[in-house]
């Protein structure tokens, strides 16, 4: 997961409607049916790490500006045997980070102190975080905690007893990204908590098993929501999925839910991600003033999970796993 999060999920809002800039909240927690938990607000921010001149970049890094995507409304590419080599050592480095990442989660933690675990580790692998200077993004890693559900900032908050944390890591090598996230508790979560996350991983399995050659963009999103519902949770419609390659985002646009449709039909070779963030309350959710957070409209927490795929002759091939 990272980003579909950026432009293509800024011009979703804009059709979905006018964004509340929430002010932030002064209570502690948060108690109705969705159990016991923190409300997170923006924390401070540190600089953005520095990235070794021997590490291949990608056209963002030093600019942040973002030119080189194909628009969403092109046709999604065809991969070849190459390129989708290129994607699996790119998507296998990817799921290592996020399970070392996993392994630092603990109570007193600060996501600012993930992220740099993450940044080094990728650095050190000769890759570089995707999300750095996306968009002018300034961190390697998205944290998101609680009622923050995408595009999470690494900021100074101490992970706490009970919270719920998604991560989402991207990273570019040799010149392809992967991507994938998930959401893991942090200390005792609540059955709420737990519940919330198994429906969410769920869900992203029920979109993943509605793939493959010649089946529509649009059962991705079905499959998903019934099961949400279903389940008695909510999808965000305005986080999509989207496809990979050299780019970090690019067509198909994966949507969720059946509010949106992406017409089309899945071919062998295509690569995209499959990224639902489901809800114990409402779907509308609100950025906050830094521009990049997005959470709940309700403060309800959300959970994320992750995984790129690759359409193949017979099927699918989870490439993050």
């Amino acid at each position: 997961m990272f980003f579909c999060k950026t432009t293509v999920l800024k011009r979703l809002l804009a059709n979905h409607g006018p964004l509340i800039h929430r002010s932030l909240w002064s209570w502690n927690k948060f108690k109705p049916n969705f159990g016991v938990y923190d409300i997170v607000d923006l924390g401070y921010v540190s600089e953005p790490r520095t990235v070794p001149e021997y590490v291949t970049l990608p056209s963002y890094a030093k600019t942040g500006i973002v030119d080189d995507e194909p628009d969403q409304y092109s046709d999604p590419e065809i991969h070849t045997e190459g390129q989708i080599e290129m994607l699996r050592q790119s998507c296998k480095l990817a799921k290592f980070v996020l399970n070392s990442a996993a392994g630092q989660l603990r109570v007193g933690i600060t996501t600012d102190e993930i992220d740099c675990f993450v940044h080094d580790l990728i650095i050190n692998n000769n890759a570089y975080p995707s999300p750095l200077n996306y968009n002018g993004f300034k961190k390697s890693v998205c944290t998101s905690v609680n009622n923050v559900i995408c595009h999470g900032v690494p900021d100074d908050r101490p992970l706490q007893d009970g919270d719920l944390v998604s991560v989402d890591v991207s990273v570019y090598l040799n010149g392809y990204h992967g991507d994938c996230a998930a959401t893991y508790c942090v200390g005792q979560v609540d059955e709420y908590g737990k519940n919330l996350m198994s429906i969410a991983e769920e869900c992203m399995y029920k979109g993943i098993k509605a793939c493959g050659p010649g089946k529509s963009f649009p059962d991705i999103g079905r499959a998903i929501e019934s099961f949400a519902l279903k389940s008695n949770h909510n999808v965000v419609p305005s986080i999509t999925g989207h496809g990979i390659s050299t780019y970090f985002h690019g067509p198909p646009v994966i949507f969720h839910s059946t509010l949106h449709n992406y017409l089309g039909i899945m071919e062998p070779g295509m690569v995209f991600t499959v990224e639902p963030v489901i809800c114990q309350g409402t779907n509308e959710i609100e950025m906050l003033p830094d521009g990049w957070t997005i959470a709940t409209a309700d403060n309800s927490r959300g959970a994320q999970f992750e995984h790129t795929i690759l359409i193949t002759e017979t099927g699918y091939d989870i490439l993050t796993i």
